[in-house]
């Protein structure tokens, strides 16, 4: 499987920097179901806790300066994961598509496939390497090149899956739990960027979209269970 973690998820209630404890909780659940049950396991980490190049494009920066920024974000979250997922004993490897090579291999996909064989995580990081681009995309590209068989999509604060709307302004908003890529594009649903439900879509790649803080969750859909929302 490829799971994709918004920068978000790993800042905890402090809403922006690194939450070591999050962090940690993500870990061990990995680590337990690459355990348990033989799962091979690539990760993509967005950097939204730490910068959103978005943001500072409308602040007035450069969009491609403020890109490049946020892709520098998500390789400090993806050695912060790799270092807790080690701490736990799981063997973990950083490919960034930005060289960097004190701190990560470059992406190659033949390594990171036999990184896979061996057993050992990998933490996909800088995006693509390219400007305007959420790592949305990256994560859609990646599982199709390691050959995942799902895209799992980790949300937070209390987000369980698709809504009909945004659940947290919207009461009547309710939870999808089955929803086609063609519904995703056409209603403007809220779960990736058109550009990565469209490859997921070409390549068959199902989505699931859950609650990555709510303990099991992670577990449960592996094992079959009724969580998140299904997008296919």
């Amino acid at each position: 499987m490829l799971l994709k973690l918004s920068g978000e998820a790993f800042a905890g209630e402090a809403g922006h920097g690194i939450d070591g404890h999050v962090v940690e909780q993500i870990a061990a659940e990995v680590v337990e179901v690459r355990a348990d049950l033989g799962v091979d396991v690539a990760i993509v980490v967005g950097g939204g806790n730490l910068w959103r190049g978005r943001i500072g494009a409308l602040s007035g920066m450069d969009r491609t300066q403020a890109d490049h920024m946020g892709m520098l974000a998500t390789v400090m979250n993806a050695l912060a994961l790799q270092d807790t997922l080690e701490r736990l004993g799981q063997p973990t490897r950083v490919q960034s598509a930005i060289h960097m090579a004190q701190v990560a291999e470059p992406y190659i996909r033949r390594r990171a496939v036999r990184h896979l064989e061996k057993g050992r995580i990998v933490i996909f990081a800088a995006g693509l390497g390219e400007p305007f681009f959420t790592t949305d995309t990256p994560a859609a590209l990646r599982a199709v090149e390691v050959d995942a068989e799902a895209l799992l999509k980790g949300t937070h604060s209390g987000v369980a899956g698709v809504y009909t709307a945004d659940p947290k302004t919207d009461p009547d908003a309710e939870l999808l739990r089955e929803v086609s890529y063609t519904d995703v594009l056409s209603r403007g649903l809220k779960v990736m960027d058109p550009t990565a439900i469209t490859l997921c879509m070409e390549n068959r790649l199902p989505i699931v979209v859950f609650d990555v803080l709510s303990r099991g969750n992670l577990r449960s859909i592996l094992e079959g269970g009724d969580v998140g929302t299904l997008v296919q």
